[in-house]
């Protein structure tokens, strides 16, 4: 028994050990984001060459998260690093998260959880490897999960704030200003996900970018339908000629059209979603409060009788 709880309580030190070690050197890379975020600027507006020139002037991870880095690079194919990069963008590259960082808390996650898991399967070898494994695969997902739960929210928080920011973009457009004026004043009024995207289409077509590549790459930093509705229009109309406002004032109607669609969708959906819910909990109740009277009357007059 003493030697059990020496073992648990070595392992459970192990553990915290390393995950204080894994967030303390996380906390030591604070400026790995702001740089990844420059570079990937630069990247974009001047090539490859430029990228490598500005990242042999900046720090990298410290040594010890390198390693966890590398460790958590070596078990994702390359497919999932590419898309946890995308999953990121589509998060709006949260403070501090960078690609690195979120491979580096993989590595962490996994050798701090694994040892948990398996103090939970102390016994036998087979129950300890077991619980071992899904210690490490949760602190190796979790991560994931995070990045994708950001990723969905703010998503959705684009989709909801998309007609009436196209409602003000097309008053400023109406009012005699150009396109890229109008994006301009759409970002410095506006606040949340998606006048953070304007501000960055801006920026893009200030270093350089066309407008048709710049709305290309808003497309691609979203998964909302209306979105690439929205960029692919403004596309053709810079193509054909047609006037943005008027391009405009479709979209914005078109979007409202569909989100009331979507609304009525949901609220369709409501009295088949509560119906579990009153199953499992109002009835249960209700039948008691009904039947029970009746039946300790029935029960009484049966031993009664």
């Amino acid at each position: 028994m003493d030697g059990t709880l020496l073992l648990l309580t070595g392992v459970g030190a192990i553990a915290g050990a390393l995950a204080l070690a894994g967030v303390q050197l996380a906390a030591a890379a604070t400026s790995t984001a702001r740089v990844s975020r420059g570079l990937a600027q630069i990247e974009a507006t001047y090539g490859q060459g430029a990228t490598d020139a500005a990242a042999s002037d900046e720090g990298v991870l410290p040594p010890a998260l390198e390693r966890l880095r590398a460790l958590a690079a070596r078990l994702s194919p390359g497919a999932t690093i590419a898309s946890l990069e995308h999953r990121l963008d589509l998060a709006g590259n949260p403070s501090r998260w960078t690609a690195e960082r979120v491979m580096a808390f993989k590595g962490i996650g996994l050798l701090a959880l694994a040892p948990i898991g398996a103090l939970y399967g102390l016994g036998s070898t087979l129950t300890l490897v077991a619980y071992a494994l899904v210690g490490a695969a949760v602190g190796f997902f979790l991560p994931d999960l995070l990045v994708h739960n950001a990723a969905t929210k703010r998503q959705a928080l684009i989709g909801r704030e998309l007609a009436d920011v196209l409602d003000m973009l097309t008053v400023c457009v109406e009012a005699g200003l150009g396109f890229d004026a109008a994006v301009s004043q759409v970002a410095r009024n506006t606040s949340g996900p998606l006048s953070v995207e304007f501000s960055r289409v801006l920026q893009e077509m200030q270093l350089g970018k066309s407008r048709v590549e710049a709305l290309r790459a808003l497309s691609g930093r979203t998964t909302v339908d209306a979105v690439h509705t929205f960029a692919s229009s403004l596309i053709q109309a810079s193509e054909l000629g047609i006037p943005t406002a008027r391009v405009l004032h479709e979209q914005a109607g078109e979007i409202r059209v569909k989100r009331r669609q979507a609304a009525e969708e949901k609220a369709q959906k409501v009295p088949v979603k509560i119906l579990f819910p009153l199953l499992l909990c109002i009835f249960p109740a209700l039948f008691i409060i009904i039947v029970g009277p009746a039946g300790i009357e029935i029960y009484d007059s049966l031993v009664a009788g």
